[in-house]
This record gives C-alpha cells, sequence and structure tokens, in this order.
C-alpha cells in the first residue's frame, strides 16, 4: 500500500469507512476518525487502536497527514475544511480503497441488489480454500463478527459500490454483476446513465484481463452481459436462463436453506446445498462458484465453503424468538430485494403468516417508486409503513410513508401507517401470533426494533 502516514477518516462508524480503517490499521497505518455518534462498530475500532472522536471538529487533525472521506460527507464539514486549511492530502473513499487493495488481486463484487451478501458468499469460499482472501463488505459476517480483513493471501475481495460511481476506481481482475436496475438516481441520474456505469466497470475488467461473471436471469445483467460480450469481454453467464453459462437447476428447499445442481459445459456440478433461505441467494451463491472456480480454486473446496455460510448482519438476519414468533430483520430497500427477502420469508415461515414493518429509505427512490413498494410489501400478510427515513433531505410532495401505505394491495384493516416511532414494535407484536414471522425492512434505522419486539412478546408469554 501507499504511505499515507496518519490517516484520518470522516464518518469512520460507516459500513464502508469502518472496514476501511481495519485495513489500514492492519496494515500498520495510524489510524484516526470521527463520527456523529456512537456505535458498536466504533467500539470495534478502538479495540484494535484507533482513535475515534464522536463529533466532527478541525482540533482532530492535528498531526494528520491524509483526510478520508465519503461523498456523502459536504465540503463544509469541520474536518475537510481544516484539512484544506491546512495542506493536508484528501481522499475520498473510492482512492483509499484503491490505495489499501494496491498489490492484491482484485475481486470486485457489484450489482444494484445482493452485493453484500455475495462478497460474502465468495469471501467464505475462498476462505474454505485455504486461500485466507483480504475483504472489505458493507456487513459483517456472522462467521467472523467483521465487516473487513487483512488476509495473508494475494486476493482482495472488495464489495463495489456503483451508488456515487466509487466502483469505476477499483484495480481488480474479475469481478461480478448480480443485476442492473434504476437506483441512486440522485447520482445517476438515468438508467441508461447506470447501465453505462456498469459498462464502464467491465471495460476496466478486460483493460486488466480479467472476467466478468454476469447473472443473465435478470433484464440488466443480460444486457450487460450482451453489450460487454460484443467489445471483447470475458463473460460468463449464470442463471436459470436456459442459455447461461452456468445454469441453476433441480432447486429444493431443504430446510431453511436451498440444494442445487449446476449444468456447464455438459456436466453437472453440485449438489450446492446452503443454510440461507430465498432463490436469490441461491444465484449469489452460484456467481460466488462460478468466480471462484474462475480464479482457480477447486470446486469441490468452494462449495463446502458456501455450505458453511450462515448469512450477514442485517441481511435475513434471525433476531430471536419469542412466544412462538420469529423476528427478523432484512437491510432490503429497494422493490426488488423487498419483494425477493418476502419470498425467501414466506418459505421460512410454512404456514404462518408474515407481519411487516417497511421504512423507506430517500425521498427521491420513495417517489420512484410508490407503486412498485406497495406490490412488494403485498406479499406479506399483515403492514406496517413508517415515515420515510431521510435525515437532511428536502421532502418532496406525495413520497410519504402514508402514501406508499394506501400503495399496498391489501385489505385495509392489514395494512397501517405508523408515524410514530415508538409504537411501531407494539403494533408489530400485537398483529403476530404462534407461528409467525415478524421482519423489519429498511436501510434507516428500523434494524434498531427488533429487540423491543422480542421483549414485549416475551411479557406476554
Amino acid at each position: 500500500m501507499a504511505d499515507l502516514g496518519h490517516v484520518f477518516i470522516v464518518g469512520i462508524g460507516g459500513a464502508g469507512m469502518s472496514g476501511i480503517a481495519r485495513i489500514l490499521a492492519a496494515q500498520g497505518a495510524q489510524v484516526s476518525g470521527s463520527d456523529a455518534k456512537d456505535s458498536r462498530r466504533l467500539d470495534a475500532l478502538r479495540a484494535l487502536g484507533v482513535d475515534v472522536h464522536i463529533g466532527h471538529s478541525g482540533e482532530w487533525l492535528k498531526g494528520v497527514d491524509t483526510l478520508v472521506f465519503s461523498t456523502a460527507i459536504p465540503e463544509t464539514n469541520p474536518e475537510r475544511q481544516a484539512a484544506s486549511e491546512l495542506g493536508i492530502a484528501e481522499m475520498n473513499r473510492a482512492e483509499a480503497l484503491v490505495a489499501v487493495m494496491a498489490g492484491s488481486r482484485g475481486v470486485a463484487v457489484a450489482g444494484t441488489h445482493g452485493k453484500t451478501t455475495t462478497t460474502s458468499m465468495l469471501t467464505v469460499a475462498l476462505q474454505s480454500c485455504g486461500a485466507d482472501p483480504s475483504f472489505a463488505i458493507g456487513s459483517e459476517l456472522n462467521e467472523t463478527g467483521a465487516n473487513a480483513h487483512l488476509g495473508s493471501g494475494e486476493i482482495f475481495v472488495v464489495e463495489a459500490d456503483e451508488s456515487d460511481g466509487a466502483f469505476l476506481h477499483l484495480d481488480a481482475v474479475a469481478a461480478i454483476v448480480t443485476n442492473v436496475e434504476a437506483d441512486h438516481l440522485n447520482h445517476w441520474g438515468s438508467l441508461e446513465a447506470i447501465e453505462q456505469g456498469f459498462l464502464e466497470f467491465a471495460k476496466n475488467i478486460q483493460a486488466r484481463s480479467g472476467f466478468l461473471t454476469v447473472c443473465i436471469d435478470d433484464a440488466g445483467g443480460r444486457k450487460l452481459a450482451v453489450d460487454s460480450g460484443s467489445l471483447g469481454v470475458d463473460v460468463r453467464s449464470y442463471g436459470t436462463s436456459v442459455d447461461a453459462d452456468y445454469r441453476l437447476v433441480n432447486p429444493t428447499l431443504v430446510g431453511r436453506g436451498w440444494e442445487y445442481f449446476v449444468e456447464h459445459a455438459g456436466m453437472t456440478i453440485g449438489p450446492v446445498r446452503l443454510q440461507v433461505p430465498g432463490e436469490h441467494n441461491a444465484l449469489n451463491a452460484l456467481a460466488a462458484l462460478v468466480t471462484g472456480m474462475g480464479l482457480g480454486f477447486s470446486t469441490d473446496d468452494l462449495i463446502a465453503g458456501l455450505a458453511e455460510f450462515t448469512g450477514t448482519r442485517r441481511r435475513f438476519d434471525f433476531k430471536g424468538e419469542a412466544d412462538g414468533v420469529r423476528v427478523f430483520d432484512d437491510y432490503a430497500h429497494h422493490p426488488t430485494e423487498i419483494a425477493a427477502t418476502l419470498r425467501a420469508a414466506r418459505d421460512v415461515v410454512g404456514e404462518g403468516r408474515l407481519v411487516v414493518a417497511f421504512q423507506a429509505h430517500h425521498y427521491y427512490r420513495t417517489a420512484m417508486f410508490l407503486t412498485e413498494f406497495g406490490q412488494a410489501l403485498g406479499l406479506a400478510d399483515e403492514v406496517i409503513v413508517l415515515e420515510v427515513y431521510a435525515p437532511g433531505e428536502t421532502p418532496i410532495p406525495g413520497a410519504s410513508g402514508q402514501t406508499m401505505a394506501a400503495n399496498v394491495p391489501l385489505p385495509a384493516e392489514q395494512v397501517h401507517f405508523e408515524p410514530s416511532w415508538s409504537a411501531v414494535a407494539g403494533q408489530l407484536a400485537a398483529r403476530a401470533h404462534s407461528g409467525d414471522l415478524i421482519m423489519t425492512l429498511g436501510a434507516g434505522d428500523i434494524g434498531l426494533l427488533g429487540t423491543e419486539v422480542l421483549e414485549i412478546l416475551a411479557r406476554r408469554t
């Protein structure tokens, strides 16, 4: 890695930034940083010797050589202002990630949905092969409790974020694209611009003589496979589609997870067995398998690793059970993700009912997908819709939780808009009976509700 001296990270408690901090600290750099509020991630960084400040102040920058910030940090931030005045070198998140990956064989996992889980699956599979890869993921692995690690191997697996175009700066020799859909239009502006961004991502992989693994069940993924393939990119397609290079066949629900086989070049691979639910996760695991094979690792060892994967925090995250009701939490915040998660939940709950609370993230996304959000939430039996989580944003008329609730195609008594955060846990518990499954969904702070829901359920036993 480049010698960055003493590195200060603004927003160090975030998923991406905390991972960069972990890697830098493991590489021997002096690391400090700040965040608006304390958190479990900050406690973990303190344990690694990282100096963490709560609140933002230019005073924290004494002795700092490099300041790292994300695109979410405005130029008016006190630390960014102080860095400019003091002549301290500044790097954005993508540049910092490139720096910590220097000298590694990068493997980038991209896509509108499924990045975190697929990155995690590939990491665990490679660990099963003895590769000890470095990794930086948007959530913590259940197996290790960490979202980043400096491994002894040459491979660095990274979740490649397209939200601000950061994935275009990564140095990778292999990549996965799970899907391509309209999202983060506050940055991209249009679906066409997003598609062009993913094509540039594919061309960057080609420039390093690498290969691209793409799901062609997804319309956007299929278009990327065709467009990039026509430019000479080494594309390895996967999915259930009959023309996929690696085709998922004979899927069977086994317990909470799946078992399936893979057809490739006239051969049958498998069975592949998973502990995590959802057909979308079967496809994510197939992406990890195809990529691991492309990197030269044993098919059997990769499959064994996938069988050990138990999930990541806030991805179909089991919070506990009380009074016969199971409580899960998931980060899903786009209609496609919500639909996939609720279909997986339906597999898990069996004869029980799905009781769901959803908190939308960003006004622009809410406005764009009001109808689609309603349709996706309609896969549940009971729905509670919270107000939109959009701190610091200017509201958009009509882009509200109340409007979204009106778009859920269920009987009125089964859908409720709840503007009061403190009332949501009680509303969920009141609607759930033994054998049911409660799911909290969203990218905001709704993930904090699970513990309170369980306490209310436990008191009624």
